[in-house]
Formats: structure tokens, sequence, C-alpha cells
């Protein structure tokens, strides 16, 4: 019996040695913490199932309130989830919407079913924004950010849709772009990525992040005030599909669950999601500080100390 109780205690003084910790929460979720995650994280929390009655989820976005809007895109759905509580389908219909963004009261939506960029309104009504660049059709708008002056970037990945009938794009490349609102014209922002998904801007307006998902890197640009780019940076060896900011400007990218860097790019926090694919993440609730994350066919939340500032 001796050596076994030798090895045990070798494991556990090398244990406390390292500079990592795993905790599980009723085999709901695994949070690798470091040094500082902590303060991301309510103590105790648990990640919580909403609901796994979906198809694929996408696209969460939070509104004023606090309410989180969030795509079922093989079903044409987009749901809400209430800072009640309830669940419910906001809208039929939706244009095969994906990535979604609340910007003053309307719901700007990345509706793929015709790779057209849309706006909806309180009431439904739906507005189509974006139809083409330079008379051809985009791949198919994926995921959005909009900035202090309501230009719109967007990226444009390539994934063949089984609703489609072109076999192959129209553009060449996979690319960023920027609507602009002032200018009323579409301009790529980065031509120079292999496979764009997830993009999200600081709310100074003065960063905006891509994922390339293609190349498993995440950029940082600097935005001019003319909305274009410069000073890509890369922020860390990991693609992403969707992204979100919090308020000490911590980046959750997406995939194999939740990974949370610090703005400095270190890796702070990792939390296991029970999916195939962590596809998107948002904040919400009446204080922003739950963290919505869309999995495959489920929806989580998980209690958070920091908020959201999208």
């Amino acid at each position: 019996m001796r050596p076994i109780i030798y090895k045990l205690l070798f494991t556990f003084l090398i244990s406390l040695a390292c500079t990592k910790y795993t905790y599980s929460f009723k085999a709901l979720v695994t949070i690798t913490v470091d040094e500082d995650s902590s303060s991301i994280i309510s103590d105790g929390a648990k990640l919580q199932l909403i609901s796994n009655q979906f198809s694929f989820t996408e696209g969460p976005a939070v509104d004023r309130k606090g309410n989180i809007f969030f795509t079922d895109q093989p079903n044409d759905k987009i749901w809400k989830y209430g800072t009640d509580g309830k669940l419910s389908v906001f809208l039929d219909k939706t244009g095969r919407s994906n990535g979604l963004y609340f910007h003053k009261r309307k719901l700007l939506a990345c509706a793929d079913e015709k790779n057209e960029l849309w706006s909806i309104s309180r009431n439904k009504k739906i507005k189509v924004l974006l139809k083409d660049y330079k008379g051809q059709k985009l791949n198919g708008p994926n995921d959005l950010w909009v900035d202090q002056q309501g230009g719109i970037y967007f990226t444009d990945p390539y994934y063949q849709r089984s609703y489609w009938t072109r076999k192959k794009p129209e553009i060449v490349g996979q690319k960023v772009y920027y609507l602009s609102k002032l200018k009323k014209d579409l301009v790529v922002a980065d031509e120079n990525i292999k496979q764009p998904n997830g993009i999200v801007g600081t709310p100074d307006g003065k960063y905006l992040y891509v994922a390339d998902i293609g190349d498993k890197k995440t950029y940082r640009y600097v935005i001019q005030p003319d909305g274009t780019l410069r000073d890509r940076q890369l922020f860390t060896e990991q693609g992403s599909d969707g992204m979100t900011l919090d308020n000490l400007g911590n980046v959750y990218l997406t995939g194999n669950g939740v990974t949370v860097y610090n703005p400095e790019g270190k890796k702070i926090a990792h939390i296991a999601v029970p999916a195939k694919w962590t596809a998107n993440v948002c904040f919400g609730g009446k204080e922003k500080n739950k963290l919505f994350i869309t999995a495959s066919e489920a929806v989580y939340i998980l209690d958070m100390k920091v908020r959201g500032v999208e």
C-alpha cells in the first residue's frame, strides 16, 4: 500500500505547484482557472442548460433591456430568450439568418439564404440593406459589428449551403467588408485573410477583432476615422466562430467551448461546453452579466462577475 500512498501524495504536491486548476460543477461545466480569471466567473457558477430543442444555434445578440435573440439557422427561425427566462420564437422565415447585432433598436441580420444584410424592426418589418458587391453575389455574410458612426463591418466566408443552387462563389477570396453609413458604399476592409468568421469591436471604437477560423488565428486592427483598418496584429493563435468582449476588455472565442483571453492576448480561462461545437456567445440579462452560449442543438447561460459591452 505504501507505494500507492507515495504516488498519490506526489501527484497532489505536483498539482499544488501548477498555476492552473480545474474545477467541475456537477459535470456540467469545466473551467480551467488561471491567476486572474476569478475576476470574471461568478463564484460557484454552474452552466445552465436553457433548451436543447434546436438544430444548430448561432448569432446571439442582446437588446438594450438585456433580452437575447439568437438563430436556429437550419429551421430558419430567430428566437428570443427574455430577461424573464422565457423562450419564444421572434421570427419565422428569417432569410436563413446567421449572425445578429442590435443597433438603434433594429436587429441587423446576416441573411445568407440570398447572401444579404437585413434590418428587422420590432414589429418585424424587414429592410434589405445590402444585396451584392459590385454586382456579384456575396459569399454568405456570417457575422457583423456596428461602429459608432453606424457603419457595419461583416465577415463573408464561403460555406456551401444545402439551400443554394450555386456550387461555387462569384467573388474571389473570403473577405471582411465595411458598409459605410455616411458614404453608403461597401468597401473591402481586409482581403488578406483565409476564412473570416467571428468579428467584434471595442465600445470606444478604437479596435476591431476578426477571427480567421480557416487559419486558426485572431487579429486585432486599429479602426481609422473613415472606417478603414490599419496595423493588423496577431492577437492569438486561435480562430473562432462567434466572439464577444466584456467590460474588462477580455475577448471570448468559441469553437471548442469558450476560451477567454485578456486584452494582452493571454489565455485566462476555458469553459468546456457539453456540445459538438460552440458557435457563438454574448452577454445578456438585465445587468448584462449572464454569458449566453449557443452550442449546436442547445443554448446555455453562465453567471459572470463581468458585464458585456455590446
